[in-house]
């Protein structure tokens, strides 16, 4: 909880910075909040949801690598609403019916809920997910560049 915490006021603090800098610094904070599930068998990733001083809408890290078993949190931060939602078609064979049932208040398929707050959080636990790349956008900003890839080993 505190690396939690801890992330995202480097993250609010970030927001001071312009462009590459604040996505540096927001990088470094998602890469030191990596936590051990509570009782599970993988690891926690943070993903910061932003609009950077920039004007630019963007997940912080838009590249992550983890392991089957492993859960990632998308955090609100700036410039919401922001979602998560995975292209049908684009993600490995079998992922669509695992992401569906791993998805909470799913607004269609594999497409996570609109986030509103600042801090709001919306995680995916990938405990069946099949290997390979998961490209994802945020609906909303999609044509504003909001893309990312998840590449679950």
């Amino acid at each position: 909880m505190r690396k939690f915490i801890a992330t995202v006021g480097l993250a609010v603090m970030a927001c001071g910075g312009r462009g590459d800098a604040q996505a540096a610094q927001l990088a470094a904070a998602a890469t030191a909040a990596d936590t051990s599930v509570s009782g599970g068998t993988g690891t926690v990733h943070d993903v910061q949801m932003v609009l950077t001083d920039a004007g630019e809408y963007r997940y912080i890290p838009d590249q992550l690598t983890i392991k089957v078993g492993d859960t990632v949190r998308w955090i609100m931060v700036s410039g919401g609403p922001h979602n998560v939602q995975f292209k049908s078609g684009k993600v490995p064979d079998g992922a669509e019916a695992v992401l569906n049932a791993a998805m909470a208040n799913r607004i269609g398929p594999m497409n996570g809920q609109l986030l509103m707050a600042p801090n709001a959080v919306y995680e995916i636990s990938f405990k069946r997910a099949p290997v390979g790349e998961y490209p994802y956008v945020c609906t909303p900003h999609e044509l504003l560049g909001m893309v990312a890839t998840l590449t679950i080993e």
